[in-house]
């Protein structure tokens, strides 16, 4: 064991982790800034998709609950890398149309291997978020639908403002997770040629032949992220747990505040009772 610690240079591991708060590498950062926007934006295009697929889910129309169906089947059991590929050198093949390419945003640009990441993995992680979602809304007493109905609210205003709030605690613990895997995840994208902290670092030992100090130091970096996140996770936790420990109020009185910020919802079914 000695000897192993012995031949490490402790200065690459020191200069890769610590030192690059006091000696900032220009390509470490933006790499690491890639990694955690990149993260972000295939996670929130997860969730969008995921919470759509779970109101397919539960639709009354059928063909809406065998997309859902099929989209989960498709997307949960094929590999990501898989999919990752066929977006980047397939999608613009199968369709005819350039849609994967490098987009201008006006303050920034995207390049075509960043964007079909991020639609590849949003995607994919959507199928996930789906199945959480649904676990999480599927938890909520029925009645409190019903209750709600009863007292004129559509459909609509009734999920957002009654089940989806209480479905809540149960969907953020396994989002979070979501999460975490994402931003490990992303190690996948160099081999589309998109440098992140892994690529960054298979570039510095392809350079320097000391593979142990590089992924020593992008493990320690990963390990900051998902440490970092997981705190996040637990204060929006204790959040969630503190305001379902103190809500004094009645379903009714909660349907009937909800209803309250929607006016015109009340004057459209006040209509409709006349």
């Amino acid at each position: 064991m000695h000897s192993v610690l012995a031949a490490l240079d402790w200065s690459v591991l020191w200069r890769r982790t610590f030192g690059e708060l006091t000696h900032p590498d220009s390509s470490f950062w933006a790499a690491l800034w890639r990694t955690l926007y990149i993260s972000v934006a295939a996670q929130l295009m997860g969730l969008v998709l995921g919470l759509v697929a779970a109101l397919m889910r539960m639709s009354r129309i059928g063909p809406l609950r065998w997309l859902s169906g099929l989209y989960v089947l498709i997307f949960r059991g094929t590999p990501v890398i898989v999919q990752i590929f066929f977006v980047y050198f397939g999608a613009n093949l199968l369709f005819g149309v350039n849609l994967i390419r490098d987009t201008n945003f006006g303050a920034f640009t995207l390049s075509a291997a960043v964007i079909a990441w991020i639609v590849a993995l949003g995607i994919n992680e959507g199928a996930y978020m789906r199945e959480i979602i649904r676990a999480g809304i599927d938890s909520i007493d029925p009645g409190q639908m019903e209750a709600a109905k009863s007292l004129g609210m559509p459909y609509r205003l009734a999920m957002w403002r009654i089940i989806l709030p209480q479905a809540a605690r149960v969907i953020v613990p396994p989002f979070g997770n979501e999460f975490n895997n994402m931003m490990k995840t992303t190690s996948l994208i160099f081999f589309i040629g998109v440098t992140e902290l892994f690529g960054d670092a298979e570039i510095r030992y392809s350079t320097t032949f000391q593979p142990v100090e590089y992924f020593l130091a992008v493990a320690f970096w990963y390990l900051v992220l998902t440490t970092g996140w997981s705190l996040i996770q637990a204060q929006i936790e204790r959040k969630l747990a503190e305001s379902e420990r103190g809500d004094a109020f009645t379903l009714r009185e909660r349907v009937q505040n909800a209803w309250s910020l929607r006016p015109a919802f009340r004057a459209g079914g006040e209509k409709g009772a006349r």
